[in-house]
């Protein structure tokens, strides 16, 4: 016995716990992945990057509501269609920021800090106009509610799993469009020498500009996600944006795998501290121990490339 529960009680609990985790590790992916495109690949630091998601969840709150409304008989297949949507929605918006703003920027990292932080600003006031400064959620299908009864003492939530299931779909395509695809070669060789890319016939410009845009659209997906997690208002994206910044340095910014190592590490770290501690103390050592890691490894977990 351990206190008030029994040993086979509290496996149980670090098992919730754990899954727990996981389902913070899939949104700390979702949200980073398209950061560590834009930073990692780009060199861009986007503090907007926390707005595109909640643009994303702002859509799918939308195609809700048109679904609850105007077709109910199609309600069960919203979500899918939602994320197609919020997918097109910012990454058209992310194109339109790199080529009226962040094209003018590259090589100045702290100016992109400084611009995409007023366009923070500038997004939050304008879902504020258009959509209230009140939080909104949606409602879920039928089929995404309730859980799965693995035991007779565990249970999972059937949404936790959609949203792992989505987060492994996700990086399988994300790193096959940056891996094996003709334009992730030509995104990679603008990273590692951007003067030889545009002599070998690479149209540099038109590839900073997809990527980007990618890297928005991601960040619509997992503002869909997040929607399943937590309600969704004008000023949600800044609660995550360090958490995914702290992702993308500590795993290494131009790695794949250095995100997703860095987002499993730190989500489980979180989950299994808040099991014996407060949330915000818990945060507080993780945020803690990632720096002091960081001190004797800047580069993060994996090596980081940068721009030339």
């Amino acid at each position: 016995m351990f206190g008030d529960y029994s040993f086979s009680d509290l496996g149980s609990i670090f098992v919730m716990q754990g899954f727990a985790g996981l389902i913070l590790f899939s949104v700390f992916v979702l949200m980073a992945l398209g950061l560590a495109i834009i930073f990692g690949q780009m060199g861009v630091i986007n503090m907007a990057h926390g707005e595109f998601m909640i643009l994303g969840a702002y859509v799918t709150w939308l195609t809700s509501t048109f679904f609850h409304d105007h077709l109910p008989a199609l309600f069960s297949i919203y979500f899918f269609i939602a994320m197609i949507l919020a997918f097109i929605v910012t990454g058209a918006l992310g194109m339109l920021v790199e080529w009226a703003l962040i094209r003018h920027l590259y090589k100045r990292p702290l100016d992109t800090l400084l611009a995409t932080w007023g366009l923070s600003l500038i997004l939050q006031q304008v879902y504020r106009t258009v959509f209230g400064a009140r939080e909104v959620g949606v409602e879920l299908p039928e089929w995404m509610m309730g859980s799965w009864q693995a035991t007779d003492s565990i249970q999972i939530p059937i949404n936790g799993m959609f949203v792992m299931a989505l987060t492994l779909l996700i990086t399988i395509a994300v790193a096959y469009i940056l891996y094996f695809s003709r334009w992730g070669r030509q995104v990679r060789a603008v990273v590692q020498n951007r003067v030889m890319a545009g002599a070998v016939g690479i149209n540099t410009e038109k590839v900073d500009r997809y990527t980007f845009g990618l890297g928005c659209g991601i960040a619509g997906v997992a503002g869909s996600a997040f929607t399943m997690i937590g309600s969704t208002g004008p000023t949600s994206g800044q609660l995550y944006i360090v958490d995914t910044f702290l992702v993308v340095v500590f795993g290494g910014a131009a790695s794949l795998l250095g995100t997703i190592a860095s987002a499993f590490t730190i989500s489980q770290t979180r989950s299994t501290l808040e099991f014996f501690l407060s949330g915000s103390m818990a945060q507080v050592i993780t945020l803690l121990a990632v720096v002091g890691i960081l001190m004797l490894r800047p580069q993060g977990l994996f090596a980081l490339k940068v721009r030339k």
